[in-house]
């Protein structure tokens, strides 16, 4: 067995290689390669919710949801829930600012004690 030299670039390595012709390597002219041509049939959506939305809606509800994130921002609301509604021929998505979570007050009235320091 002979010592593998090391530090070779790739051209260096395969020098004076040749592979053998097999089914998988050699090229037959003989047919032309056909692309699978593509069905215009659509795949049903996986979700039913979701089957209403084109690519092109898609956008632009995104679109429009983006532009509502922005001026929420810029009137100072940071958490909102977007709540959905149909009114006749209309689907209303409107932004409702989330409650706030308080510290419910002590139930017996009286302060906390502090210990340790004056």
């Amino acid at each position: 067995m002979t010592k593998i030299k090391k530090n070779l670039s790739d051209s260096d390595m395969f020098k004076g290689w040749h592979e053998q012709p097999t089914f998988e390597t050699e090229i037959v002219d003989d047919e032309p390669v056909r692309l699978p041509v593509k069905s215009a049939k659509k795949e049903p959506a996986a979700d039913i919710n979701s089957a209403y939305f084109t690519p092109e809606l898609q956008e632009s509800v995104g679109k429009a949801m983006l532009e509502l994130k922005l001026n929420l921002y810029k009137q100072g609301i940071v958490d909102y829930q977007i709540k959905v509604s149909c009114q006749g021929n209309q689907v209303i998505l409107a932004a409702v600012p989330a409650k706030v979570k308080t510290k419910a007050a002590e139930p017996s009235g009286k302060q906390p004690v502090r210990r340790g320091s004056k």
